[in-house]
């Protein structure tokens, strides 16, 4: 399974919503604290670009103290409709501070210098400190998981529902791809009563491609429909 630093670097590269919180500031706009546009530098640092106009930009660029406490918080919703969407959220904490002339017209960019961080998902809730945040690597799924998971669903819902089978249960009325990563595909079962539950398949070997992806989802389908 992924590492809690893993998983929380793969939220901060994924496309999943993400605020700025910094203590004792409030904004007129939500948008005003929408972080839609990071990265992760090789230090560990993590990049964020706000408008202008943004609280925490502000903050960042007259700070009142020495430092301007932040938290980054990721909401990670599932692509696919299926009941309770949330499948977690990630917090990195760290120290604000301002990039200066790198985000365009009317944005600007700072960097959150990362303290520790933490995790809470389908695979559980775990801390994470710096040194493992800033050596982990994103999943190599990351940037392709939303699409796949949609396509799956709605191109291949049929071949999804075989893995009814795997699972040995017959009170199982929807089938939903939930996530996907180089590891396996979670799976997400809503029973005749509305009750729902969630299985895993992992693949034999760890994918790293796309290409790779395919082999093993074709294989899993296979020993189900088998």
């Amino acid at each position: 399974m992924p590492s809690a630093a893993e998983r929380t670097r793969t939220l901060v590269h994924s496309t999943c919503s993400a605020v700025l919180l910094v203590p004792g500031l409030t904004a007129a706009r939500p948008e005003q604290l929408a972080a839609d546009v990071r990265s992760v530098g090789p230090d560990g640092d993590v990049f964020l670009v706000l408008t202008a106009d943004s609280p925490a930009v502000r903050a960042a660029t007259h700070p009142q103290d020495d430092e301007v406490r932040a938290v980054l918080e990721i909401t990670d919703v599932a692509p696919v409709s299926v009941p309770h969407r949330i499948r977690g959220r990630a917090w990195v904490s760290g120290w604000l501070t301002l990039v200066p002339g790198q985000a365009g017209p009317g944005r600007m960019m700072l960097r959150l210098e990362v303290g520790d961080a933490c995790v809470d998902d389908l695979w559980g809730a775990s801390s994470v400190d710096a040194e493992e945040f800033a050596s982990a690597e994103p999943d190599p799924l990351v940037r392709h998981e939303t699409e796949l998971l949609q396509h799956l669903a709605s191109a291949h819902g049929e071949r999804v529902g075989l893995l009814c089978g795997l699972v040995e249960r017959e009170d199982v009325a929807r089938v939903t791809p939930l996530a996907l990563d180089r590891f396996g595909l979670r799976v997400r079962f809503v029973r005749v009563d509305g009750h729902t539950f969630d299985a895993r398949f992992d693949f034999p070997e760890p994918v790293h491609d796309i290409t790779a992806l395919r082999r093993a989802l074709h294989r899993l389908f296979e020993a189900a429909a088998g």
